[in-house]
């Protein structure tokens, strides 16, 4: 393929951007919905191996249920001329490798918030069962606004050994990031994952890599043998709780890191609300220097899709952080004995009974953190807006999850799936929504996929809906099942709460 050539009669491809030893990447033109997208080829004589076609295109799949927005979006997959490719949104900005080298290390509100949505993003990603094997800060675009957008999600990683270590032909990861199991061999899985996470925000803290050197192999073992360096020996500014965290993830045993993404995701959050977030430290970097649009290297595509008519996730910050202060509010109620502040949890929510949000009583409630994870729509069609799930728990009431418009509804239901971050029976499930008048109930789970098990009665959904519910047991999936979306239903919020 060269530039100027037209891809699949839509893809006209304008510059080569980047080229590596198993693919290469071109910015396009997409001449049916004139826009600027990103494509990745991979290269011809990669396309007659049928091993590495199937890895392509299983890997493509995979990837492309990964909507959430701090993951670049797959847009399409195709053959052309015996050629296989992955069609991205394309993203104006630079990676943080870029800005790094460019401002040298950040503000510590600044690293902790970017920190926070690559972890959010690579949360969602395991939970879907994808590990991303080469987190690295290359990999992590820096767009206008500033916002972190994770990509390459192991499609097509180079083979070369200036690029990977590698085990039987299994890339394994970039050498200055790599975590020590995989140096040693061992699969990759999503403390892997963390531990490439925790050198990415070392190195934002202190402007350079925790294990430095020249040759792949000496940097690799450094990660196996020595001791996890200190941020703050080299920044002294950067607060003991941020110290420990980088410390945890950067643990030589998986076992001695985060139980999970979600964990590492809570605990940056935390320490981002004690530093006082970005704006604490003179504002974001992303507002006080420009970012200039720069080519994405070829483990990084870009991508630019037009923003749709209705309100779409704030990509500001890391969404749960509203969740996590509301629940030490709630902490703070229960050993104090502070009412007023526990029914901060009702955030107003009508017709509850008094003292229902938590703290008073005998117990109480206290809040659980759900994360929506997937559209549910079991009886055909091509799912329900699954590029908008992570607005239905985002904190922010002004975005929502929206079913599809329809003027007949014969489906037996549709509805968006939530998961908490380990099992539990909720007690209460909360739902707002700016499309007052369909009707739901709430069903629970083991599975994301199901099967699911009524555990509420059905109700009429007005703007706040609190649905009351009875488990058998402890559930980690709760899905919001939508029996007559009334032409067209919008989650905008849904919120947990379980027996304290």
């Amino acid at each position: 393929m060269k530039v100027g050539e037209l891809i699949a009669g839509r893809y006209e491809l304008e510059e080569l951007v980047g080229e590596g030893g198993m693919s290469s990447v071109y910015r396009a033109h997409d001449a049916v919905l004139e826009r600027r997208v990103a494509i990745k080829v991979l290269h011809e004589h990669f396309s007659r191996d049928s091993a590495y076609v199937e890895r392509f295109r299983r890997e493509a799949r995979a990837i492309a249920r990964l909507a959430h927005p701090h993951i670049v979006t797959v847009i399409d997959r195709g053959e052309w001329n015996g050629r296989q490719f992955i069609v991205f949104e394309h993203v104006e900005g630079e990676n943080l490798k870029e800005l790094v080298v460019r401002t040298g290390p950040l503000p510590v509100g600044r690293a902790l918030e970017l920190a926070c949505q690559v972890a959010g993003a690579l949360a969602f990603a395991h939970e879907l069962g994808i590990v991303h094997r080469d987190v690295k800060p290359h990999n992590v675009l820096v767009d206008a606004g500033g916002n972190a957008k994770v990509t390459d999600f192991g499609i097509a990683r180079s083979l070369d050994a200036d690029d990977a270590l590698t085990e039987t032909g299994t890339v394994l990861g970039t050498g200055h990031y790599i975590s020590p199991e995989q140096a040693s061999g061992e699969r990759a899985d999503e403390a892997s994952d963390q531990y490439s996470l925790g050198v990415v925000l070392y190195e934002l803290l202190a402007g350079e890599v925790p294990y430095p050197g020249e040759n792949l192999m000496n940097v690799a073992m450094r990660h196996v043998n020595e001791p996890v360096p200190s941020v703050r020996a080299v920044r002294p500014d950067v607060p003991e709780r941020v110290d420990s965290l980088v410390a945890r993830a950067l643990a030589k045993r998986p076992a001695d890191r985060f139980p999970s993404t979600e964990a590492l995701a809570a605990e940056l959050e935390a320490c981002l609300g004690e530093a006082g977030g970005p704006e604490a430290e003179g504002g974001r970097v992303g507002e006080e220097t420009s970012v200039i649009p720069a080519p994405a290297p070829l483990s990084a595509p870009m991508s630019a899709a037009p923003t749709p008519a209705r309100a779409r996730p704030r990509r500001g910050g890391p969404p749960r952080r509203r969740l996590v202060v509301v629940a030490l509010l709630v902490l703070a109620a229960v050993a104090g004995g502070l009412l007023a502040a526990a029914l901060l949890l009702d955030d107003g929510v009508p017709g509850l009974p008094e003292g229902a949000g938590g703290g008073g009583g005998d117990g109480g409630e206290t809040a659980v953190t759900l994360r929506a994870v997937t559209d549910f729509d079991p009886e055909g069609g091509d799912g329900e807006h699954p590029e908008d799930v992570p607005a239905a728990t985002d904190g922010d009431e002004a975005t929502y999850w929206t079913t599809e418009t329809y003027s007949d509804f014969s489906k037996s239901g549709v509805g968006v799936v939530l998961a908490a971050a380990s099992p539990v029976s909720l007690t209460r499930l909360v739902i707002t929504s700016d499309t007052p008048g369909f009707t739901a109930e709430i069903r629970a789970g083991d599975r994301r996929q199901g099967p699911f098990e009524p555990v509420s009665e059905g109700q009429q959904v007005s703007r706040r809906a609190s649905f009351d519910l009875e488990t058998d047991g402890e559930r980690r999936f709760y899905l919001v099942w939508i029996t007559d979306p009334n032409s067209r239903a919008h989650v905008n919020e849904a919120r947990g709460f379980a027996s304290g």
